[in-house]
Formats: C-alpha cells, structure tokens, sequence
C-alpha cells in the first residue's frame, strides 16, 4: 500500500504546472524587440564606429553625429537591472536628440578596460563637441534630464 502512495506522489509531481510560463515568454520577447529598436547594444567594433575608436588614438575624436549616452552594465548586477527602465525612458523621450546605447561588461570586456569601468552601473554622457564624463552608480530619472540638458546641452 505505501507503494502505491508513492508512485501516485510521483505521478503528480510530472504533471506540467508551469502553462502560463509559455504564454507569458512572448510578451517579455516583445519587450526585448522595443528595446532594440531604442537602444542598441554596442560591441568594441560598433564602439570604434560610433563613439571613438580608442584604437587610432588616445585623445578623445567623438565619431557620432549626436551626443549619446552609454550605460556600462551587467546582466546579473541589480543596481543595473533597477535604473534600465530609467535608461528605456531617457532612450524613448529623446529619441532622435541623443543616441542611447548599452555595453555589457562581461561581454566587452575591453571596452570596460579603455574607460576603467570598475563599477556598474556606470554611465558615460558624450556630448558632441568635448569630452565625455563617467558617472558611477544608479542615476534617478530627474538626474539623467538634467545632465542631458546641462552637460550634452539637448532638451526635450
């Protein structure tokens, strides 16, 4: 008798439960796809391409043809996971004034290397005409509007 509990324990246990996690993945993939088309995500060659190709030279040449901002981030860091919604926004609301662009830091390593990125999140504001500046750490919304304004020199 203790047996055939446990084999209708078992039997329960292989009954699938997790249904509303596949009709859920499809709405997380759209979110994904509308990322995309705000942010793009940069490699060291996209980098040397839009930004500045630290490979030719030491002193800063902005390759883009407006100001961006670059959030240095991991996938598993929490403080990066809690300001991308912030980073979406900003990427949304001024969409065709400033570029906004992503490095993954675990993945570009070298990129994180040539700008010292030693803690994430970590944001680099380039304006179009002088030099760009780090800012380490979440940035609330109303501290991005206003760098953008001060430092990039674009407003909404």
């Amino acid at each position: 008798m203790k047996a055939a509990n446990y084999l209708i324990i078992a039997s329960i246990s292989l009954i699938p439960f997790g249904s509303c996690q596949s009709q859920q993945a499809p709405k997380k993939q759209e979110v994904t796809n509308a990322e995309k088309s705000q942010i793009e995500h940069l490699t060291s060659v996209t980098f040397k391409q839009k930004v500045f190709d630290y490979s030719k030279s030491k002193e800063w040449k902005f390759a883009g043809d407006k100001p961006c901002i670059i959030d240095f981030y991991a996938t598993w860091c929490g403080p990066c996971k809690i300001m991308a919604p912030t980073v979406d926004q900003i990427a949304k609301e001024y969409k065709g004034k400033i570029n906004v662009y992503k490095v993954d830091v675990d993945d570009q390593k070298e990129l994180a290397n040539v700008f010292g990125v030693s803690g994430i999140p970590s944001v680099l504001f380039c304006p179009a005409s002088s030099k760009p500046q780090m800012s380490t750490g979440l940035i609330s919304k109303s501290d991005f509007d206003k760098r953008i304004k001060d430092f990039l020199k674009v407003s909404l």
